[in-house]
């Protein structure tokens, strides 16, 4: 059972670190907006994990993930939210303010402001819930009893708040901040461009 919990566990932290939209959020705004700004964005993407990783877990994953109405409705929103930040960023990064490009307060977001942008990036990713599925759906076949669910959901958006909290503060070190400092025009607008990539290939997968 502990092997069968731990296997679970180096497969999500491999998913949760891949390269995708709640990371390239993540890191921008965890090196840009400072470490609430990214411990908030952290917990919002948690918390889109909770419902996921509930739906995963209740096996209903799987039949939606077989919707190709559900997938498409999902997929275009989630282009769209997508776009809407990376051309954000865009535009963020022609602000300039003295000798620094500060692209994180132009942004004007409040505490919740970063929860909530965490949140709809996480729970508007049709990917997840596919992701989620696959992964979830042999690991509840071992039929571990009843609270083996239970430890599954837990695991996955605990798992994914603590390492997310963890890369947030990383990035706050004092070399990391100063080579961000230097370019961050370069590094947001490559974000941005990143972030509309992710919605165009999504929206061409769900089509």
């Amino acid at each position: 059972m502990v092997l069968d919990w731990l296997t679970f566990l180096l497969v999500m932290g491999l998913g949760q670190f891949s390269p995708g939209p709640d990371m390239v959020l993540l890191t921008r705004t965890a090196l840009s907006e400072g470490k609430s700004a990214g411990l908030m964005t952290a917990l919002g993407i948690a918390c889109g994990l909770v419902v996921h990783g509930g739906i995963a877990v209740a096996g209903v994953a799987t039949l939606m993930a077989e919707s190709g109405v559900l997938s498409l409705v999902l997929g275009s929103l989630a282009a769209i939210y997508l776009s809407y930040l990376g051309v954000s960023l865009l535009r963020h990064s022609l602000v300039e303010k003295g000798l620094e490009w500060n692209a994180g307060s132009a942004c004007g977001l409040g505490v919740w402001g970063h929860w909530r942008r965490g949140f709809l990036c996480n729970l508007l990713n049709p990917k997840v819930m596919v992701f989620l599925a696959g992964v979830v759906t042999p690991f509840l076949a071992l039929n571990e009893g009843g609270w083996w669910p239970w430890v599954l959901w837990t695991s996955i958006w605990v798992e994914g708040l603590i390492l997310w909290s963890f890369w947030v503060l990383l990035l706050q070190w004092d070399w990391v901040q100063s080579w961000y400092n230097k370019v961050a025009k370069w590094v947001d607008m490559m974000f941005g461009l990143a972030l509309i990539a992710m919605a165009v290939v999504l929206l061409v997968h769900v089509m």
